[in-house]
């Protein structure tokens, strides 16, 4: 699943734990419920501790409703330190008057148990929207998640994060940097109630490269806004997602404190990191069977070619002819005449593609003589690529989706059982 196309990019593994001085735990605390999409009892609490004092940055979901989470750990980051993460699943603790009281009891929880602040805890959690978040069960399970902690406890914290989520999403790689080898590693849980523009998710990453608070904060805004912000499931902006990066200079490198080229290397390996992570996220939208990458060229900027492109994999129409597997090239074409962009409709250029070869399916915005039996061959894969040239420009997009399946109401018509 992982795309390999950055240069001096080496793909490891270990994801959250894969980098220097990173430790990482999960444990089923209590929080867990057996529903519809839940078919055993998994891990619902999650620990990531740093040996020293990192480097961090994060962005947030643009809903005006907010997960107390996301108020606290915007007071936590305010210096752009932090040593830990503290995570839950099952519950959101979102709309609830004691929300940021049991956010913060969260990180003095996690603090009292590593020795730390609790200033110096990221806090996050993700689940079911409205219900009050009991916190006895995560007192009691907070040592036993402390002392449970190991440099390759990764598969285990990512477990803990699953909501719907079917299978875990990390990735993990090496660069260099002012010749020292850095790592970087990502986890990330998202499956449903995912839209762009926004942190899309809740996602982790930590790394042993050395880089500036500013500079850091500014590569995860850059970064975001090409690969997260580029993937959709159903439409719907959450009110808890959160990306946050760890960075704790283990690795040696000179730290990074100006726009040079090591910056860009670093910006290069979060890309990697993100971009796969955009994939899994896609790939693994609630009740999805396929992963639908669509890519927009010949633009006159890059936004009209992100505008264009996110309007097709957010097209519901689109999505269920994907699932059908049916060549509805026209549902395509409405969904980039809809979008909020300038270009000439005449030039559109649209094609199908996928490890079974490719297909023109509209030429000039016309439609084009084609084998229904080849398209939908084309179609029959589990990773499907539109491609679309709107012109003559020289600017390019991708967007990430999924198709829309049955499973995805079955999986939503019962999510709080």
């Amino acid at each position: 699943m992982k795309l390999q196309s950055v240069d001096n990019i080496k793909f490891v593994e270990g994801g959250v734990c894969a980098a220097k001085g990173f430790r990482a735990n999960g444990i089923q605390c209590g929080l867990a419920h057996a529903g519809a999409h839940v078919t055993k009892k998994k891990n619902d609490l999650a620990l990531i501790a740093a040996d020293t004092e990192c480097t961090a940055a994060a962005v947030y979901t643009t809903n005006k409703v907010k997960g107390a989470p996301i108020l606290v750990t915007k007071e936590h980051l305010k210096n752009g330190k932090a040593k830990a993460v503290i995570v839950n699943s099952v519950n959101a603790n979102t709309c609830n008057a004691d929300g940021v009281e049991k956010a913060s009891k969260m990180c003095e929880l996690a603090a009292a148990e590593l020795g730390i602040s609790p200033e110096d805890v990221i806090v996050a959690s993700t689940g079911v929207i409205g219900q009050i978040l009991p916190i006895e069960p995560i007192a009691n399970g907070m040592k036993e998640l402390a002392e449970g902690l190991t440099y390759d406890g990764n598969p285990r914290a990512v477990e803990a994060i699953m909501t719907t989520d079917t299978m875990p999403k990390e990735v993990a790689v090496q660069f260099e940097l002012d010749g020292k080898i850095c790592t970087m590693g990502g986890m990330l849980k998202g499956s449903g109630m995912i839209h762009p523009n926004m942190a899309t998710t809740l996602t982790f990453i930590t790394t042993d490269a050395g880089i500036s608070p500013e500079l850091l904060q500014r590569a995860l805004s850059d970064i975001v806004k090409v690969t997260l912000n580029r993937a959709s499931v159903d439409g719907d902006t959450s009110t808890n997602d959160m990306v946050c990066v760890l960075a704790s200079g283990a690795a040696g490198n000179k730290v990074i404190s100006h726009e040079d080229a090591d910056f860009e290397a670093f910006e290069n390996a979060l890309y990697a990191i993100m971009m796969n992570l955009a994939r899994m996220m896609a790939r693994d939208g609630e009740g999805a069977t396929k992963l639908i990458e669509c890519a927009v060229g010949g633009a006159d900027s890059e936004k009209t070619a992100e505008t264009v492109a996110k309007s097709v994999i957010c097209s519901s129409l689109f999505k269920a002819a994907m699932f059908g597997e049916d060549a509805n090239w026209g549902r395509i074409l409405c969904a980039v005449g809809y979008a909020d962009a300038e270009f000439d409709i005449n030039k559109v250029d649209v094609k199908i593609a996928s490890a079974k070869g490719s297909i023109d399916v509209c030429k000039n915005g016309a439609g084009v003589e084609f084998s229904e039996e080849k398209a939908k061959e084309i179609l029959g894969e589990e990773e499907i690529q539109i491609l679309i040239r709107i012109g003559d420009g020289g600017f390019s997009a991708i967007a990430w989706g999924c198709d829309l399946t049955y499973d995805y109401v079955k999986i939503n018509g019962d999510y709080r059982s």
